[in-house]
C-alpha cells in the first residue's frame, strides 16, 4: 500500500537544514572552549533552529500555525548567516567549509517557499 501522507522526512527543506545543523555542529565541537562558549553555542542554536521550526510547523494542525513556524526558521536561517560571517571573518572555518554552508543556506529559502505554497494550496484550513 502506497503512503500518501506528506511525512517531516520527505520535505526537502526539512531534510537539508538537518544535515546543514549537524555539519556546523561537527565544526563547533572541534573549537577551543572560547569559541565554543561564545560563536559556536549560539550558531549551533540558530541553525538547530531552522530545522526544528519546520518540524514544529508541521506537527501544527491549522494551516496558519504551520505557516507561522515555517517563516520562523527564515529568522533562524538569516541569524545563523550571520554567525557564519563572524566565523569567517575571525577565521574560525575554512574556506571549503564556508562555502558548502553558505551554498545549502542559499538554497533553504526557495524550498521553505515551497513548503508554504503546498501547505498554503493543500490545506483548507
Amino acid at each position: 500500500m502506497e503512503n500518501k501522507f506528506l511525512t517531516l522526512d520527505k520535505i526537502d527543506c526539512y531534510i537539508k537544514s538537518y544535515h546543514l545543523s549537524n555539519y556546523i555542529w561537527d565544526i563547533v565541537i572541534q573549537w577551543e572552549i572560547f569559541e565554543k562558549r561564545t560563536i559556536g553555542q549560539q550558531m549551533v542554536r540558530s541553525a538547530d533552529s531552522i530545522s526544528a521550526n519546520i518540524a514544529e510547523g508541521f506537527g501544527r494542525y491549522h494551516k496558519k500555525d504551520k505557516i507561522k513556524f515555517y517563516r520562523y526558521s527564515f529568522g533562524s536561517m538569516e541569524e545563523t548567516k550571520d554567525w557564519i560571517r563572524k566565523c569567517i571573518h575571525r577565521n574560525l572555518i575554512t574556506k571549503e567549509e564556508k562555502e558548502y554552508i553558505l551554498n545549502q543556506l542559499e538554497h533553504l529559502p526557495r524550498s521553505i517557499h515551497q513548503l508554504i505554497k503546498f501547505t498554503n494550496e493543500k490545506l483548507k484550513y
